[in-house]
């Protein structure tokens, strides 16, 4: 292979499952947190201070991380945010030395980064999981996940219209025939991440003829690679409205290489106290897949809003701003 370059109380019922879990869950390992220079940090929302919000290098994880810190300031836990921190790799590293509290993740990717030799598929058995893969990834640092959202963003093989009907694409299955002749378009990360290029390989034994690093997030950049056909598939979350813009096809993943991702928070036990994750349980229990979809539509689209903007508004209609 050539390398080219560069979703309170009504979803209760819903959450039950999980929310049994989330004691369990929220404290993952032991060992006090640090700064970079190793000195150990004092509880932030613990003792009244404030805690620092991040967020990953593409709109959707900045409009969570503002959701987020909105509706944390809107209960009287003061929150401030520091977004665009950059891919999972970097932000994870900024939890665990202090400089940020909490992130908004995606549960399946989050535990193929934790465990790359993990093997849980359904959102159940992922969020299961996740206390130990965390636990033994970050051992001196105190870790957690809380209730997930219904909202589910993942990863996904795209293709034009267009492709799809040259090759007669409508599953990675299908892709995997040609996939000599495609290159695809994915940020670089994906060359190493076990969903992306190693899983497409060990799960459909494609290896695609080309592969072009994108780093936007399934962004315009993305998109403008795919219509032009500079790539011939692109790694695009589900809520991207651009996929509904633009007729593309989301190719069926039938061996689960894109497994269950529901957006939830990752915090640092010691700093984000009880107070603050009842908040971020709330907004886990009423953010959806379709409010991603309208929120992404509202900042990515020709609206171009602000991310904070686009979270305030949110707050308000679900009755979250204070």
């Amino acid at each position: 292979m050539k390398n080219l370059s560069a979703q309170r109380a009504g979803r209760r019922a819903l959450m039950g499952l999980a929310g049994g879990l989330t004691a369990a869950l929220a404290l993952t390992a032991c060992g006090a947190n640090s700064d970079p220079q190793g000195e150990p940090q004092e509880s932030a929302a613990a003792d009244g201070g404030s805690v620092v919000v991040g967020s990953a290098d593409f709109p959707e994880s900045q409009i969570v991380a503002e959701i987020y810190a909105g509706a944390l300031n809107a209960a009287g836990v003061e929150a401030t945010t520091k977004l665009n921190i950059g891919s999972r790799e970097i932000y994870y590293t900024a939890l665990e030395d202090g400089s940020v509290d909490i992130i908004p993740d995606y549960s399946g990717n989050l535990l193929l980064f934790a465990d790359p030799e993990a093997t849980a598929e359904s959102a159940e058995d992922i969020f299961a999981a996740l206390p130990d893969a965390l636990s033994a990834k970050s051992p001196d640092v105190n870790l957690g996940v809380l209730e997930p959202s219904e909202a589910e963003s993942k990863d996904a093989l795209v293709v034009t219209a267009a492709t799809a009907e040259k090759y007669g694409l409508t599953s990675i299955e299908d892709l995997a025939e040609v996939c000599g002749e495609i290159t695809i378009g994915a940020p670089s990360t994906f060359q190493e991440r076990a969903y992306g290029l190693p899983g497409l390989k060990a799960k459909y034994d494609c290896e695609p003829g080309g592969f072009e690093a994108i780093n936007d997030g399934g962004g315009d950049i993305t998109l403008n690679a795919l219509l032009d056909d500079t790539v011939q598939a692109a790694d695009i979350y589900t809520t991207t409205p651009s996929i509904d813009d633009n007729d593309l096809v989301v190719l069926e993943d039938p061996e689960n290489n894109f497994i269950a991702q529901q957006v939830l928070p990752l915090i640092n036990t010691d700093t984000v106290n009880e107070e603050a994750q009842t908040v971020l349980n709330e907004v886990s229990a009423q953010l959806t897949t379709d409010d991603l979809l309208a929120l992404n539509r509202e900042v990515s689209g020709d609206e171009k809003r602000n991310p904070a903007d686009a979270a305030a508004d949110w707050l308000a209609e679900k009755g979250l701003a204070g």
